[in-house]
């Protein structure tokens, strides 16, 4: 299972509210940890065996305007260290891809320019870059691998 949902609304101490944050919630933590229950529940023993969750650096930095978005999205890196430990008897493993800043449309010209010299790769992540990692996390290759975030940013800081 890939877990990819995200929601982002910008908020600051002067406009986030118990709504936005019931929002940023509902996608960005609740959602993934029910339906990554609800699959292991269901699948585990027939024929999955990888929980994949889709994650931002929230852990290793700031990240201004964020607030209800950083301090969820980092949530999912201690339950994939927890989940991991729960499920493994399993057989199921279960990690976590932080792709960094990636263009998949969503950045104004403005926005790539501000982030390209913060990688020391010289170029922006791609889709691709991320799903080379994911498919590699769901292969039989991956088996002894559990309960991490794996940082694949392309030297991005």
């Amino acid at each position: 299972m890939i877990n990819n949902a995200c929601f982002w609304q910008a908020d600051s101490i002067a406009t986030l509210d118990a709504a936005s944050l019931d929002r940023h919630y509902a996608v960005n933590a609740r959602a993934r940890i029910l339906l990554s229950i609800e699959f292991v529940r269901r699948f585990a023993e027939k024929v999955a065996r990888r929980t994949i969750s889709m994650t931002s650096g929230q852990m290793l930095g700031p990240m201004p305007g964020s607030i209800a978005y950083a301090a969820l999205k980092a949530a999912l890196d201690a339950f994939t260290i927890t989940f991991a430990d729960e499920v493994g008897r399993h057989g199921v493993t279960v990690n976590a891809v932080d792709p960094g800043p990636t263009d998949t449309g969503w950045m104004t010209e403005e926005k790539q320019q501000e982030l390209l010299p913060r990688h020391s790769l010289g170029r922006l992540g791609k889709p691709e870059d991320a799903a080379r990692l994911v498919a590699f996390l769901a292969s039989s290759e991956a088996d002894w691998i559990t309960g991490q975030t794996i940082r694949s940013r392309g030297g991005f800081c």
